[in-house]
Order: C-alpha cells, then sequence, then structure tokens
C-alpha cells in the first residue's frame, strides 16, 4: 500500500475529499490530510481525521501529535518542520479540491500556508485536481497557471463538465469523482506496494450477442458490472489490467486496457490473443452457449408467420484457455446458476473446466446478479467454499481478489500444471 498526503483547498467541493479518504483507507493505502484554513469553512478537520485516522494540519505553527508519520508509520523521536516531513514520507501528494486561488500560489512559487510550503517542497509525485466555477476555470490566468504546473512536471487532473455549485450552474470545473482522483493517485505511486504490483490480470465482461441476421441477435441481460469491477479492484491493487468487454455501456476507467468484442468467437479470439501474457483470468464474461445460422440482410415478419431458428453449440472458452495454462496462472470462472444444486454445480464445473475457482451467483433472485448494482456469491476452490453475503458488486470484486491472492499464496496455481 502506499501513503497520500492529500491537501485541501477551500470550495464546496471539499466535501468529496472526504470520500476519497474513505476510499483509499479502505484500498489499504495511509493517508495524512493536510488543509487550508478557507477549506474548514466547507468541510472540518475533525472528519477528516475521523477517516483517516491521523491528526489534521492547517497550520505550518501548529504541533503534529504524529510527528510528520502517517498512520502506517512509527513516529520520529523529534518534532520535524510539518511541511517538510509530511512530503518527505508520502508517496504522492494530490490537492482535491485545487481552487483557482490555490493554483495561481503554486504557480508562483508562493508558500504562505502549510499546504504551499508543502507542495514547495514535495520531491515525491504532485498532483492537482482544480475544481471551481467554469468561468474561473476557463480564465486564461487559470489556464496559464495550469499550463505552467504541466511543464513544472505536476500532474493535472482535469475536471468534468455537468452541475456546479451554484444553483443551475453547469459547465467545465466539477471536481473529478473520488474513485477517480484515487485511480490517479495510484497510478503515480511507486510500484512494489500493492498487492497485484506486477502482474498481468485478464477480465472479460459483459454478454456476448450472436446476430440472427443484420439487426436482431440472440443475447443475454449481462450489464458487464461486476467484470467492471474486477478490473476496477484490480487496477487499484496495482494490476495491469485488460478487460475483454462484450457489448457494455459502462463508464471506463483511463488505468485499464480495453478490448470491445460482440460475439462469443470474437471473445474466445481476444482472450485467446491475451491469454499467454496473463498472470490472473477472470471469465466473468456471460457468454453464449448457441448461436443461429445468420441471415442475409434482415428478416421482414410479413415473410413468414413464424421463424424457426436452428442453434448450434459454440466453443467453450474457460476450458480451451485452461488446455493452454502456463505454470504461475490463476483461473477463475463465474457461473450463474438457478436455484437449488448451485454449489454442487459450481464444483464440478471446476473440475470438468480444470480452475483454480469457481464463482456462483443464484440468478434467481431479482436483487442480485444480472443488472443489479449488488450480488451475493460463493468462491468454490478445491479446499472448500467462501461465502460472500449480498454487498456491492466492489465489494464482491474485491472479495474475489482477496481469494485470488490467497490461491497465489498457498500455490494452488501448481495443481493443474
Amino acid at each position: 500500500m502506499a501513503r497520500l498526503l492529500l491537501g485541501v483547498s477551500g470550495g464546496i467541493a471539499a466535501y468529496k475529499a472526504l470520500e476519497l479518504v474513505r476510499l483509499a483507507t479502505k484500498a489499504g493505502h495511509a493517508v495524512r490530510v493536510v488543509q487550508t484554513p478557507t477549506s474548514r469553512r466547507f468541510v472540518g478537520t475533525a472528519s477528516f481525521a475521523a477517516l483517516s485516522g491521523a491528526p489534521v494540519l492547517v497550520s505550518e505553527f501548529e504541533r503534529d501529535g504524529a510527528r510528520g508519520a502517517f498512520p502506517d508509520q512509527a513516529p520520529p523521536d523529534h518534532d520535524p518542520l510539518s511541511h517538510l516531513e509530511l512530503v518527505r514520507n508520502a508517496d504522492a501528494f494530490l490537492i482535491a479540491p485545487a481552487s483557482a486561488h490555490t493554483l495561481a500560489k503554486l504557480a508562483g512559487g508562493l508558500a504562505d500556508n502549510l499546504l504551499t510550503s508543502a507542495a514547495l517542497a514535495a520531491s515525491c509525485p504532485v498532483l492537482v485536481a482544480p475544481a471551481m466555477n467554469d468561468q474561473m476555470y476557463r480564465h486564461p490566468a487559470t489556464r496559464a497557471n495550469l499550463e505552467l504546473l504541466r511543464e513544472r512536471g505536476v500532474t493535472v487532473l482535469e475536471p468534468e463538465t455537468g452541475a456546479l455549485g451554484s444553483k443551475g450552474e453547469w459547465g467545465a470545473g466539477r471536481l473529478q469523482e473520488p474513485a477517480s482522483l484515487l485511480a490517479a493517485f495510484e497510478a503515480v505511486v511507486p510500484a512494489g506496494g500493492r498487492p497485484l504490483d506486477g502482474l498481468a490480470v485478464l477480465v472479460s465482461a459483459g454478454g456476448t450477442r450472436e446476430p440472427i441476421d443484420s439487426v436482431r441477435f440472440v443475447g443475454n441481460r449481462s450489464s458487464g458490472r461486476m467484470g467492471f469491477a474486477l478490473a476496477d479492484e484490480a487496477a487499484r491493487r496495482g494490476a495491469r489490467v485488460t478487460v475483454v468487454a462484450a457489448n457494455v455501456s459502462l463508464p471506463r476507467n483511463p488505468l485499464v486496457t480495453y478490448v470491445d468484442v460482440e460475439t462469443a468467437a470474437e471473445l474466445a479470439q481476444a482472450c485467446e490473443r491475451h491469454f499467454a501474457a496473463c498472470d490472473v483470468l477472470l471469465m466473468a464474461a456471460a457468454v453464449a452457449d448457441y448461436r443461429p445460422d445468420v441471415r442475409e440482410g434482415k428478416l421482414r415478419k410479413e415473410q413468414s408467420g413464424s421463424l424457426d431458428l436452428k442453434l448450434a453449440r459454440t466453443d467453450d472458452v474457460l476450458p480451451a484457455l485452461a488446455s493452454r495454462r502456463r505454470e504461475g496462472q490463476t483461473l477463475v470462472g463465474f457461473a450463474a446458476e438457478h436455484g437449488e444444486g448451485a454449489i454442487r454445480s459450481a464444483r464440478d464445473k471446476r473440475e470438468r473446466k480444470a480452475v483454480d475457482a469457481i464463482v456462483v451467483n443464484d440468478i434467481s433472485r431479482a436483487d442480485i446478479g444480472f443488472e443489479s448494482d449488488h450480488n451475493e456469491v460463493t468462491i468454490v476452490t478445491a479446499g472448500g467454499e467462501r461465502h460472500v453475503a449480498r454487498a456491492g458488486k466492489a465489494e464482491v470484486a474485491a472479495a474475489v481478489l482477496d481469494a485470488v491472492g490467497a490461491l497465489r499464496e498457498r500455490g494452488a496455481v501448481a495443481q493443474w500444471s
């Protein structure tokens, strides 16, 4: 895990920084927060202290109870200068929100508060996430300040376009969402501190569509949410992630590489291209078991009172990949089962498909699975089963990757070699 120094300047978007701290600590990072005096008018220091588990500093003249240490460090035996010690210990310094005023001071090299003093002393990567009214953001002075910071090596996390702080206001200047800010931080921290650093993870997501004619297709209800959650979590843990996405229309993570496909055959080809280089395969896509014979052009309903489709079996992608596995790879399949016998069926599939784990969920329930933001699964391995109670798909993804980590630690990947 890494150490995040978070600088919070004045602005209504400061409330998002609270969620950023929550997400960062949940991901295992150690967080310290410094605030400008104005930011306290929007969010108090007690909230940040409660979420980070560390003192929050506003002035360079106040004593730091942790003496510059992060929550994962032992404090030194002396009282160092806060603005020097904090950035010395940090893996990266992210200023979010960064107001127009703070950006101007950073560009001018001013050091009139703890946040700007720390930024001037930072040798670690510095990131700024602007947040302000769109007119302020588009002003030539602000644009020039951001360009100057870029030239000096500061990473600028461009704001989004959307609703702004004042009622009825809309435009560029909206602070990026906390998950995106965390992803940007994790992209610049040194490798070696996260569970999946150095590993390549291949994820399949979504549901394939098998064409009937030039317009119609046979498909399924998979939204891709589970696969995308797995990809996001793997990227947060340091992996190089590639997603083979079958017909998924969800927001995309800038840290993840996506390969778009439509049919089962296209998905199989894409997985085959990337499989040899991956260390972990998470086969979460709902792949069609059958495909119809494709008709030329568009079938017109007035031509016939009924339509008979002849379906042919598609190739089973996962066992085909498993037959080519190399030493050190971990393979995880996913199974959507209906009603009783799901675990028994998953045990059989794990053996038959020669994979390390099967993640099974019961699609007979309307509150989990396809098209839902929640899921409830059982992770079936050779060593037994682990039930993951109903939770958001991000939490389920974390549990699945915890299981992958446990498998790799125990050397379970060798059992099929």
